[in-house]
C-alpha cells in the first residue's frame, strides 16, 4: 500500500465515521492519527458528547473487534484480563474483553489503582502475563480510554507513568449549534437510537496503511523541531516535569501518519503544530502553585510553539 492509497482510505474512513459524529472532523482525523500511529488514546471531556460512539463508529468503519468496559470502583483486574476456571479437570483460561482490537477503557479513572495498572503491560507490550503465561494481545491493539473532567469525588486520577502510555491526549468540545440541529435531524430520520456505518476496511488493511506510514520521510531539521520542542517543555518556568524522550517518539510518529493522512510522502513544520498539543500536553507536569491558576497543560505548549523557532523548509 502506498501514501496516496493511505490518503484515500483515510479520507473515506472520515467521511463514513462523521455520518455518525456531527462536525468534529479534526477531532476525527486525529482519532485515526493515532490509530494509524498504532497509538493508544485518552479522551477527556464532559459527559454525553460522543465519546463512546466514537470509538464504537471506528470500529464499525474498521471491521474491528470491539469491547467495552465500564469503569467502576469494584472492577477487578480479571474483569480486564481474564482468569483461569477449573473445567472437565483441568483449568482452562478464559479471556477477559482485553482481547479485542479496539478496547474502550470508560471512565478509567473510576477505578482504583490496581485495576487501572492491569492495562500497563498490555498498552506497552501488547501481551498479557496471568500465572506466568502470557497471551498475545490482537493485532492490531488499541485502548482507547474516557475520563470526565467532573464529578472527581471518589475517583483515582491516573499516575503520570500511565498517562505517558497513552500517545495522545483529545477533547471533543460542544457541537456548534447547527451541527447540533443536524444531530436531532439525523436522530428523526433514522427513527432509532442505533446507527449502523459501512465497513470500508479491515484489519489486514489497517495494519498495510500502518506500515506505509512508516516510510514517510523527515528531514534532519524537521527531526531537531521536534527535539527542540520536547526539549524546551523541560525548560519552562511554569513545569514541574517536561515530556521524556517518548513524547519525541509520538510527536514523530503522529505527524509521520498526519502528512500521510494528508496524501504527503515527507512530513512539514506544521505537521508537527497540528499534532503537538494532542501529544504532549498530557504528558507535561505544572508547578503545584500554578494548579489553581487558568494556566492549563495546553497552554503550555502553545507558548512553546509560538517560541521554538520553525526551520525553512523546501
Amino acid at each position: 500500500m502506498d501514501i496516496k492509497e493511505v490518503h484515500e482510505l483515510g479520507d473515506s474512513i472520515v467521511k463514513e465515521v462523521s455520518k455518525a459524529i456531527v462536525g468534529k472532523g479534526d477531532v476525527l482525523e486525529l482519532f485515526l492519527v493515532g490509530i494509524l500511529a498504532n497509538g493508544h488514546l485518552l479522551i477527556e471531556d464532559l459527559p454525553g458528547l460522543a465519546k463512546t460512539m466514537m470509538a464504537r463508529s471506528f470500529s464499525m468503519v474498521m471491521d474491528l473487534e470491539f469491547s467495552r468496559i465500564q469503569f467502576t470502583p469494584d472492577l477487578l483486574p480479571a474483569d480486564i484480563l481474564g482468569t483461569y476456571i477449573f473445567k472437565k479437570d483441568q483449568f482452562e483460561f478464559r479471556k477477559g474483553p482485553i482481547f479485542a482490537n479496539i478496547v474502550l477503557a470508560d471512565e478509567i479513572n473510576r477505578a482504583p489503582p490496581k485495576t487501572q495498572s492491569a492495562l500497563l503491560e498490555v498498552m506497552e507490550e501488547r501481551q498479557i502475563t496471568i500465572e506466568g503465561d502470557s497471551h498475545p494481545a490482537k493485532s492490531p491493539f488499541f485502548v482507547i480510554a474516557t475520563q470526565n473532567p467532573i464529578e472527581m469525588e471518589g475517583t483515582y486520577p491516573l499516575p503520570e507513568a500511565q498517562i505517558d502510555r497513552f500517545m495522545m491526549r483529545l477533547d471533543v468540545g460542544y457541537p456548534q449549534k447547527k451541527d447540533e440541529i443536524e444531530i436531532l435531524n439525523r436522530r428523526i430520520e433514522r427513527k432509532t437510537d442505533n446507527f449502523v456505518l459501512e465497513k470500508l476496511v479491515n484489519k489486514e488493511d489497517i495494519i498495510k496503511m500502518q506500515k506505509a506510514i512508516e516510510e514517510v520521510y523527515l528531514s534532519e531539521s524537521v527531526l531537531e523541531y521536534i527535539v527542540n520542542i520536547v526539549s524546551r517543555t523541560r525548560e519552562v518556568k511554569d513545569t514541574e516535569v517536561g515530556a521524556s524522550p517518548r513524547g519525541s517518539l509520538a510527536l514523530m510518529k503522529l505527524s509521520k501518519a498526519l502528512a500521510a493522512l494528508e496524501g504527503r510522502e515527507y512530513a512539514i513544520p506544521d505537521d508537527i503544530k497540528a499534532v503537538a498539543i494532542p501529544a504532549l500536553a498530557h504528558r507535561v507536569i505544572l508547578r503545584r502553585d500554578l494548579w489553581y491558576t487558568k494556566i492549563t497543560q495546553a497552554d503550555i505548549i502553545k507558548n512553546i510553539l509560538e517560541s521554538v523557532p520553525v526551520p525553512k523548509f523546501k
